[in-house]
């Protein structure tokens, strides 16, 4: 009982407890905001948080607002995301029907990468879709994003739809997106 009386063994604990203190806090402040996916469960559409960043060509400044009143598939990627390479023609491809209906696009958000390894990434897929650079990761918090890639919806209104976290496919695309373009501007 005198040994765990001892100065050294309250210190111990003490810097145990504070050890875990910091370890459970900082668990804690990492997790991802769920706030989105938690709307959507209740069949809210959360207004979606509003940026302007660099164009990935260079040419200025895009923003959301840009597109406001089109149907946004906004597309979180970065050029060594693997399942980013896989969805990137399946993107393209839905842009471009997209553009044939009018009033609807794809918005990509290039974050945390090398500007020229992206700017070959487009060229590599010959992506004609809008770009933007999203270089320290400042639009990512306020989507919640955590991983590549993750996808939202954006009605015309300029509210969430629909997320997905993880690649996109053709039946989610159908399911989350073509009902938006039948709905009146």
């Amino acid at each position: 009982m005198a040994r765990l009386r001892s100065p050294f063994a309250v210190a111990a604990i003490v810097g145990v407890a504070a050890l875990l203190g910091l370890l459970a806090y900082g668990l804690g402040s990492t997790e991802p905001d769920r706030g989105i996916e938690r709307a959507l469960g209740r069949g809210e559409r959360p207004e979606a948080p509003g940026f302007e960043l660099d164009r990935l060509s260079g040419a200025g400044e895009g923003s959301l607002a840009d597109h406001r009143g089109e149907v946004v598939v906004l597309n979180f990627w970065a050029s060594w995301c693997d399942p980013c390479r896989a969805e990137s023609p399946l993107l393209q491809r839905w842009h471009e029907r997209m553009a044939e209906v009018g009033g609807a696009t794809v918005l990509g958000v290039d974050a945390l990468d090398v500007t020229s390894d992206a700017r070959a990434f487009v060229r590599e897929f010959d992506l004609s879709y809008p770009m933007v650079r999203d270089p320290d990761g400042e639009v990512l918090a306020d989507y919640g994003v955590v991983s590549y890639p993750e996808t939202f919806v954006v009605d015309r209104e300029g509210r969430i739809a629909a997320s997905r976290r993880g690649p996109v496919d053709e039946a989610w695309m159908r399911r989350e997106v073509l009902p938006l373009l039948d709905e009146a501007p």
